[in-house]
Parts: C-alpha cells; structure tokens; sequence
C-alpha cells in the first residue's frame, strides 16, 4: 500500500543513497587523477548559482530536513552549515541516511492530509502532507542531487543514470 511515509521515505533514502556514491566514485576518481577536491567544492555551474556545498546540504535538507518539518509542520530554508571538506560532505549525507532511519513510519503516517507551510521570511506556503512531499520537497531533492550529479559529470567522473538512480524499489506483490 502506498502511504505517506512510502512515498517519502523510499524517495528519501533511494536519492541520498545514489548522492553518497557518486560522490564516493567521485572521491576515488579524483585521487586517482590527482586532482583536487577543493576545485569541485567551489564549482558552481553559473555565477549565480550556488557552489557544491549549497547543493550538498540541499540533499540533505530535502530529505532529513523535509522529514523533520512534517512533522512539526512547518519547513524553511536549510540554516547555515560549517564548511566541510569532500570526505566531510560525504559524511554529512551519511549521517543523513542514518538519522531517517531514527523517523518511525507511525509518526509520518499519522500526520497524512496534515498541513506543513513552507516558511520564507514574510512568505508563507499552505500545503498538505503529501502536496509538500510531491510538489516541493521531491523536485528539490531531485534537482539538488542533480546538481551535484553533474558537478561531478563535469569534473570528469564516470558516471552513468544507473548510478544516479541508485537502489530502486523493485519486485512484485504477492498473490
């Protein structure tokens, strides 16, 4: 049965698990080329986009931190992180992946058809539960990791769909 939590969660963990290993096939590419993974960190893809680390804590963001402001029903802007090196943004996701973990199905499935507003200084943002997950938290999820899909792809790394995909759900139901 499809639930809150399923369409969440399954998005959730399948997404920062691709991020975190092309991020790790990024991390031995760069060593084996003796490259810098300074370079990748300050590598934005137009001026006015926002660097690497932006992109990272985004993934993070709209994941953990989407999970986190469904329940509270309310969700803003990612506050500032410390700067990290490559290997310490990988273990920022990581980390990410563990702590949902720590987010129990009962608690998402008790707040579906909830209301969460997305809060940007004065601007505010109705939706349900699920309107936030499908229209707002995903597409950003998506388009973070994307992002830094791409950093990668531009660096060089050998990267295909299939590792961006990562881990799908797959099988059939039983009989």
């Amino acid at each position: 049965m499809t639930n809150l939590y399923n369409i969440s969660f399954s998005s959730y963990k399948q997404v920062l698990g691709a991020t975190i290993t092309t991020m790790e096939k990024g991390a031995q590419y760069f060593d084996e080329q003796g490259l810098n993974t300074r370079e990748l960190i300050e590598m934005r893809l137009a001026p006015d986009m926002a660097a690497f680390p932006f992109q990272v804590q985004s993934v993070r963001h709209h994941s953990l931190g989407a999970a986190r402001g469904l329940i509270a029903g309310e969700f803003s802007p990612p506050p500032s992180m410390p700067d990290r090196d490559y290997q310490g943004y990988i273990d920022l996701l990581t980390e990410t992946l563990t702590e949902l973990d720590t987010i129990s199905e009962d608690a998402i499935t008790a707040i579906e058809g909830k209301a969460i507003t997305f809060k940007l200084g004065e601007h505010e943002i109705p939706f349900t539960t699920e309107n936030f997950v499908l229209s707002f938290s995903l597409p950003n999820l998506y388009f973070h990791a994307t992002t830094v899909y791409n950093m990668l792809r531009i660096k060089g790394v050998p990267l295909g769909k299939v590792d961006f995909m990562g881990q799908m759900s797959v099988g059939l139901p039983e009989s």
